[in-house]
């Protein structure tokens, strides 16, 4: 069994979200959120660094963010 150490809970999610730095917008995918943090999911995780703003525009966010960890598509952050 695993053990649970995330500070907040995290909800399953599917929501369009764009990764956006330095004037470059990465179009991805919040598969998961909560109130400290999250996973999104992208097609190709070159040239995306550890700090970027993560904008969800159906629920009118921009987060603040940086890279915890990486796997594959997925990429889990924190929010500043």
């Amino acid at each position: 069994m695993m053990v649970e150490t995330r500070r907040a809970t995290r909800h399953r999610a599917r929501m369009a979200a764009t990764i956006a730095f330095g004037g470059t917008a990465i179009d991805c995918t919040v598969r998961d959120l909560s109130t400290t943090g999250g996973a999104i999911e992208v097609t190709n995780q070159i040239d995306i660094p550890e700090e970027f703003t993560l904008i969800v525009p159906d629920h009118a966010l921009r987060l603040p963010c940086h890279v915890v960890w990486r796997s594959g598509f997925r990429i889990g952050v924190r929010f500043d």
